[in-house]
Order: C-alpha cells, then structure tokens, then sequence
C-alpha cells in the first residue's frame, strides 16, 4: 500500500485584517479522497499538531464541491484531521510522497517551517513526488536543491496567480506573492486562465495553480505513485 504525507497549515490568522485563514476545504478534500479512494493510505501533519485552521470561507455554499459535501459528512476524516501528526515527529523515509494543500495559511507558517523545509528537500532529494496546490507553492521559498540552489530554479512550476490574488483583495495583506516568489527563485512559472484547472509537473515536482487544480496535482502524484 503507498502512504503519502498530507502537511497542513497551523496558521489561522490574515495578516492584520483580524479576519481567520488556515487551510482551503477542497485543496484538501478533492486529493486526499482522490487518493483514498485509490488504497492509498493518507497520514495528515501540521506544524503544531492536533486540528488545523479551516479558512471559514473555504466553507461557504460558494465553494462548495462534490468533495467538500462529501467532507462535511464525513466523520471519520474530520475525527482524522482534528489530531494530526506534528510536522517535528514525521519522517520522509515512512512514505512515498507528501502533498500540500493550500489556503492563506502556509504563507505566513510552512512558507518558513524549518520542518517543512528539511522534509521536502528530503522527498525531493530521494525521488518521491512533491505535490503542492494554490498558495502552498509558497512552501518551497527557501527549500534548497542538493546543490544549494533554490528547489524551483530553472523547473516549471505554477501556484495562484497575481490576478487572482488581487481578485480575493488580498494582494496587500499576505507577506508575499506566490507567483513572484516563484519567478524570483527562479522557477519557469505558467499559469493558466483564472480559476481554471492548470497543473504542471517537472519531475517529482507537481504544482497546481488554484484550488480548481487540486485533483490534477493528486492525479499526477497518483500516476507517479503507480
């Protein structure tokens, strides 16, 4: 059976607006039962452990999909998710791949996490997919390749774009722009229309643009995985 890592945020605060963020439901729900529902076994982590910040709007009849109806009534994987592992005691040699869902949240905590940063450039340097969606592109702002240069440079990569943050007003809110962060690091950005579905792989890395991409990211991981 194949166990991939799913890391989540522990940040639930917006900047300064005094509004709450965390982790976006269908970033997470769409892949992990994509996943789950192919006999992989999902193990869930966060920085600090126990239940994760869901960003209260990821919830709204708005953004609601087929997997996140499914989440809501699904018990067991909400029981799973309020105790998570802390992201200090997982260890990569324990599974084939992690993914990152996004939402604001990694951002300001995975965006920084020592952790984090150690165990990605752990999968990635032992050839096991690297999956990220949205803002959780953010993680690999200071991941580092073997050679010391940024984990993105000179690969393709996407997350949400500059126009889609400015169309959620929070352009100036956040700490730093996925897009430009990724291009300053030297990825070969993409991106598709907005909203749309848009994922790319290059390698063991697999980035998706916006929550829309979710699935894709988990489908690629799955056919590596396979």
């Amino acid at each position: 059976m194949k166990k991939v890592l799913f890391v989540l945020t522990s940040h639930a605060e917006l900047g300064n607006t005094g509004e709450k963020t965390g982790f976006w439901i269908e970033e997470f729900a769409s892949p992990y039962y994509l996943l789950k529902d192919k006999g992989v076994a999902i193990t869930l982590a966060s920085p600090k452990g126990g239940q994760p910040p869901i960003d209260p709007k990821s919830a709204t009849e708005d953004s609601s999909t087929p997997a996140t109806e499914r989440f809501n009534k699904d018990e067991e994987t909400k029981a799973i998710l309020s105790n998570t592992h802390k992201l200090s005691t997982v260890n990569e040699a324990d599974y084939d791949a992690v993914f990152y869902p996004g939402g604001h949240g990694p951002l300001w905590d995975l965006a920084e996490d020592k952790d984090s940063i150690a165990l990605i450039e752990s999968f990635y340097n032992n050839n096991k997919p690297v999956g990220a969606v949205c803002h959780a592109p953010a993680v690999f702002k200071h991941t580092k390749d073997a050679q010391g240069n940024p984990l993105v440079q000179g690969k393709k990569v996407t997350g949400f774009t500059n126009t889609e943050e400015k169309a959620v007003e929070l352009t100036d809110v956040v700490p730093f722009l996925v897009e430009d962060m990724l291009k300053a690091n030297g990825g070969l950005y993409s991106k598709g229309d907005d909203w749309s579905e848009y994922a790319v792989q290059e390698g063991n890395l697999i980035t998706g643009q916006n929550p829309a991409s979710s699935e894709l990211v988990a489908a690629k991981m799955l056919a590596m995985l396979d």
